[in-house]
């Protein structure tokens, strides 16, 4: 122990302190500075708790007290506050450079340190300041933009007011107004889940099973009993509910009680005053397993011999055909045609905040009521997530509260931690946290699912597209999730952008004791369309055809119908096409000089038109005329970073013609608002939207008939204050169960991606220069959140394509993982069209997930395009294309 005397933002602190305890854990835990996060479990991988100790800037996950002595630390509490904040704040505020906002204190501390010694800073000054700093949501792009604002505002060259938006209750279209979470996340008061503190509560850790597949024979609690502070063990035995966490089918345990399943399925689980107490004890439990054989693909899954991960459910999950036409017969008639197998990894979605939750009892205000339990997480659906707790726990008197959460990108359809967290606050009748590791948090979470796909494609001799086949079977994982969602969303949206007459196909989807898979940006149609854009590119390179003229040629047109045989109305992709064109052309030009040498240069083109608003799909939304004529807003509609808060409150204030400031949110409370589905498959804009808009015409209406400006004035007029606005889409129901035909999406975001790069002929090493994306997702609501959705969805689908990829039991930590850094950081650009959609909100529609759809086969493309090699399993690492191009030059 050592006695230390050290100042946080200004104010003198005295200690003693061990060797081993971090700046990090006195921040959060003694001084309640919750602004620096946690991320990468003390390895210094992720930069979100940076802080500025002595004018440089420091990871505080590395930092030991016992080196503190004297030392002057400024977190970002002592930076700037949401009602003062320093210039810093502002530029990361208005730059658009604050998504999740996980990440962004650290960016800002980063910043700060930078711009305190430069003024003035280069990129490369930039990108060496940040390179420790970890971002998922933005791409980097913005927040290299906000540090050059931020240098302007500190130089005097311009101030935040005049960057400002200015409030124009006739016009909030189109305007980037800052986020209403935006100031509070750059401050670091927007409180996450572990945030929260809470008093008394009780520390938990897991014992998760480390084989794939395993009889569970005995466990034996005895010793971790007798540890210190030990408050006891929790089983499947002492879980009075279901124990299943239901989102379609009841296949998965919120804890094992006979099998385990996949690396990571949870077992037993203690709970202690401290987490160091709970990880102790945790380590003194014994488990005995009998080994099963492990079913480690589909095929091993579906040999006549293989065992049922699951008694209840065969192997074979879920299985639709599509037809179309006369695919085959097709196929023998046409002039050209390409046949490949392509394949996609297992991925993590890697959101930076791992799974935590709190779950603690809230006072009944009847003292003969029991209490009621409240879980806080970061759920995007919180109401169905409700009900899944309640059915699994076995009590029925609980809420959940969306906290905010550092990205998600689809991880949170399910519940995942907080199963845990609120079957132990009932079974111990305390306060619970639960902050999982980095490496626990990888394990216990679904991935994207990984894909397996046969493919044909002909084209006559005109080059017109004549049939499609593809037979592809799906990793479900060892639990069902959402399933067959995946697999209908890749069929629903399977013949991409283009009108191809005849269709055969066939989609399988089988258990296996891989980590389970869920929605993953995306869900299912990026992975198909991977597949497919390759495939235009192999079939045009057959045909002769320049790849960009093909596309735009084969390009659906209002009229003609979509793989499921739904005629379409609208379909604004040519457009998109020749908006790119110029860029297609000046990219080959610069890609003339690089065809021979080490260095090769590569183009490549591909498109995406990813469904919104799904047969069947409906929200509602309330709205509410309050006493100052303010409007509030009810609605359980997620923000996990995309913007959803702006989207409310900027089509309110356009609708309504009212100032954007006199507009509340309320959407993260199971009591405050009703259920209106997840925030996924980039529905909430069109879907929410929609609602609010029906909703805001209802309140209009009244408000015009009665002359009444106030809630108070309407309920005198003999009208309702709160209205209830209802988004439903035209038709529903399931594809034909023998055909595939049947209802589609109701609405389309298009685009079309063109990727720029080089590969080392010598290394298979790649290097992306630039990503355009041509995009239209309708009349755009606030510019700096589309183009930060696009930004983001590039860098996370170019490290689908290049480098990621989740291994269980080695990916572990942000470097097994490979995350994308401000380093790897390329030039990006968008095109930008806005075609009203008829039934979109203000003509608008989603634009989250469509980025992800393109840019993987854009970039594999590129790389055929460089080398001349295809790499058609993912991802495309050096070493795969290194050993491709030596295969083609040992055949030359």
């Amino acid at each position: 122990m050592k006695k230390i005397r050290f100042s946080v933002n200004g104010i003198q602190h005295e200690w003693i302190a061990d060797s081993k305890t971090v700046l990090l854990d006195l921040l959060r835990e003694d001084l309640g500075l919750t602004g620096a996060k946690q991320s990468c479990d003390r390895k210094g991988q992720c930069g979100a708790c940076t802080v500025i100790i002595n004018k440089e800037a420091k990871r505080a996950c590395l930092v030991r007290l016992n080196d503190l002595g004297g030392a002057e630390v400024i977190t970002i509490e002592g930076v700037g506050t949401p009602d003062n904040p320093h210039l810093i704040q502002e530029a990361f505020v208005l730059a658009g450079a604050v998504q999740c906002g996980f990440c962004t204190p650290g960016m800002i501390m980063a910043a700060k340190a930078l711009l305190d010694k430069h003024p003035d800073p280069s990129n490369d000054q930039i990108v060496q300041a940040l390179r420790r700093n970890l971002c998922r949501c933005t791409g980097y792009k913005k927040i290299i933009e906000a540090v050059k604002l931020a240098g302007r505002f500190i130089r005097g060259e311009v101030s935040p007011d005049d960057i400002r938006p200015q409030p124009d209750q006739n016009n909030m279209m189109g305007k980037s107004w800052p986020r209403p979470s935006a100031m509070a996340k750059a401050c670091g008061t927007a409180h996450f889940t572990a945030d929260f503190h809470l008093q008394g509560a009780l520390e938990l850790a897991v014992l998760r099973s480390t084989v794939p597949h395993a009889r569970i024979v005995a466990i034996d609690t005895t010793a971790a009993m007798a540890f210190p502070g030990v408050a006891g063990v929790m089983t499947a035995a002492d879980i009075k509910g279901t124990n299943r966490l239901k989102y379609l089918v009841p296949d998965r345990p919120v804890l094992c009680e006979d099998k385990v399943r996949y690396i990571g399925d949870p077992i037993v689980v203690v709970a202690a005053e401290t987490r160091s107490q709970a990880e102790t004890a945790l380590a003194a439990i014994n488990v005995a397993l009998e080994p099963l054989p492990v079913m480690e693909s589909p095929q091993s899954s579906l040999a006549e011999d293989a065992l049922p991960i699951h008694d209840e459910f065969p192997n074979l999950c879920y299985e639709q055909p599509q037809i179309k036409g006369q695919a085959e017969e097709a196929l023998n008639t046409s002039a050209t045609v390409i046949e490949a197998h392509f394949q996609t990894q297992v991925n993590h979605q890697a959101p930076l905040e791992p799974e935590a939750t709190i779950a603690f009892w809230e006072d009944a205000d009847d003292p003969e009521e029991k209490d009621r339990l409240v879980i806080i997480g970061r759920s995007i659906n919180i109401h169905y997530h409700l009900g899944m707790l309640q059915d699994a726990l076995g009590w029925e008197d609980m809420k959940y509260i969306e906290a905010y959460s550092g990205g998600q990108f689809g991880i949170k359809i399910d519940v995942i931690s907080e199963g845990i967290a609120g079957a132990a606050a009932i079974h111990f009748r305390r306060p619970v946290r639960y902050i999982p590791t980095l490496t626990e948090s990888m394990l216990m979470t679904s991935k994207r699912h990984a894909f397996q796909l046969d493919v044909k494609l002909g084209a006559d001799e005109r080059g017109y597209l004549t049939a499609y086949c593809n037979d592809f079977i799906i990793d479900k994982g060892a639990y069902y999730s959402i399933g067959h969602v995946v697999a209908y969303r890749s069929m629903l949206m399977l013949s991409g952008s283009y009108h191809i007459p005849n269709v055969k196909a066939r989609v399988r989807m089988v258990y296996t004791n891989n980590p389970w898979g869920s929605a993953a940006r995306g869900a299912g149609p990026p992975q198909a369309n991977f597949a497919l854009e390759c495939a235009m590119d192999m079939l045009a390179d057959k045909t002769g055809i320049d790849p960009l003229e093909f596309r735009l040629r084969n390009s659906l047109q209002p009229g003609q119908s979509k793989s499921t045989g739904r005629v379409v109305s609208q379909w604004p992709l040519a457009e998109l096409i020749e908006s790119i064109r110029p860029h297609y052309q000046r990219a080959i030009e610069n890609a003339k000089p690089f065809r021979q040498g080490k260095i090769r240069r590569g183009v490549g083109i591909a498109t995406g038109s990813f469904g919104i608003g799904g047969p069947g799909d409906i929200s509602v939304a309330s709205v509410e005329l309050d006493d100052d004529g303010g409007i509030s807003i009810y609605a359980a509609a997620a923000d996990p970073g995309e913007g959803n808060d702006s989207m409310l409150g900027q089509l309110t204030a356009q609708f309504m013609g009212i100032a954007i400031q006199r507009i509340r949110l309320h959407t993260r409370d199971t009591d405050q608002t009703a259920a209106s589905g997840p925030a996924a498959g980039s529905r909430i804009t069109y879907m929410i939207g929609g609602a609010l808009i029906n909703a805001l015409t209802h309140l209009k209406t009244a408000m015009q008939e009665t002359g009444a400006k106030t809630g108070a004035e309407l309920e005198k007029a003999g009208k309702a204050r709160r209205y209830l606005g209802q988004k439903k889409n035209e038709d529903a129901g399931p594809l034909d169960p023998h055909t595939g035909q049947g209802p589609s999406f109701e609405s389309q975001v298009h685009a079309v991606q063109l990727a720029e790069l080089e590969v080392d002929m010598e290394t298979g090493k790649v290097k992306m220069l630039k990503m355009t994306t041509a995009v239209d997702a309708g009349p755009v609501i606030n510019p700096l959140n589309l183009t930060g959705q696009i930004e983001g969805g590039m860098d996370m689908g170019v490290g689908y394509a290049l480098r990621e990829q989740y291994i269980p039991g080695k990916t572990k930590d942000w470097v097994t993982f490979k995350f994308p850094t401000i380093r790897d950081h390329f030039e990006m650009e968008t095109i930008i069209r806005e075609t009203p959609r008829p039934n979109g909100p203000l003509g608008a529609t989603g634009i989250g997930e469509m980025c992800m759809v393109p840019t993987a086969p854009a970039v594999i493309n590129a790389i055929k395009n460089a080398t001349g090699v295809w790499i058609r399993d993912l991802p495309a690492t050096p070493d795969k294309i290194k050993s491709a191009i030596e295969t083609i030059a040992g055949r030359q």
